[in-house]
């Protein structure tokens, strides 16, 4: 008779998805998809910066990416929930979240509950209208969406959570933020809308580099034609399209055919 054989232990490993609610498994389809989706169109500096997103049913939870991970590698797994005081609640990564990142959307997510979704970039663009005395001018019907918008002195690495007071105070209720010498900020109700906005931003900032490296006189509307253009563009619940609801399917097939792991 043969002796028993021994059968090793089997470890069972929950997948992300069978631990989180499916309201925040689908929250972090999206945003991985809006993280591959800046990526995609060229608005990342490395391993820099930050998108987030506040976890459905909660105030005080968002998830944020991994520190250390390319935006092109994030996908719905990796995406680490934290909370407004700098607790990890969920960490499936081998990395941690970037203090900077943590301090700006912690801010944000504490002090305004009418958004859920924060995007933070360092862009050519971006840095260079940062920079300008100006500001981001309305140089094209693209640029007439941040007519009215905020703007935030630099103070240096923003790691420090004392600047967070200062952060929100300069934001207001504006829904996109220059923070000056460093880079572009946006917050949307939603995920799709915050991409629809940074998207748009950044196409502006474009412009304008472009526009004055021209040396020409440049042309602006009117103060009334300026101002009835902002009314119309700016974000209404009624037009999907103000608000990026109607681009985010397509451009999730756009990714789709490219490389759909950011579902993984």
């Amino acid at each position: 008779m043969n002796p028993p054989v021994s059968t090793p232990a089997i470890k069972v490993v929950k997948s992300v998805r069978e631990q989180v609610s499916a309201e925040e498994w689908q929250t972090r389809v999206n945003l991985a998809a809006c993280y591959r989706l800046v990526a995609l169109y060229g608005y990342t500096e490395m391993i820099a910066n930050h998108i987030s997103c506040r976890v459905p049913g909660t105030t005080d939870h968002f998830l944020i990416n991994p520190y250390g991970m390319l935006y092109e590698e994030i996908d719905a797994s990796c995406l680490i929930k934290v909370d407004c005081n700098g607790n990890t609640l969920f960490n499936a990564s081998d990395y941690h979240v970037n203090a900077a990142g943590f301090v700006i959307h912690s801010a944000i997510h504490m002090a305004r509950h009418d958004v859920d979704c924060v995007a933070h970039t360092h862009t050519p663009a971006g840095m260079a209208v940062s920079a300008m005395e100006c500001g981001l001018l309305p140089l094209a019907q693209t640029s007439m969406r941040f007519l009215h918008i905020a703007y935030h002195d630099f103070e240096g690495i923003a790691d420090n959570p004392d600047e967070r007071a200062r952060l929100v105070a300069d934001l207001g209720e504006h829904e996109a933020m220059i923070l000056r010498n460093h880079g572009l900020l946006v917050v949307g109700r939603t995920i799709p809308a915050t991409f629809n906005l940074l998207y748009r931003m950044e196409r502006a900032c474009e412009v304008q580099v472009m526009a004055l490296s021209c040396n020409t006189k440049l042309v602006y509307p009117p103060q009334d034609v300026l101002e009835a253009t902002f009314d119309r563009v700016k974000p209404r619940p009624e037009l999907p399209n103000r608000n990026g609801d109607l681009a985010w399917p397509a451009l999730l097939r756009k990714l789709d055919r490219t490389d759909p792991s950011y579902k993984n």
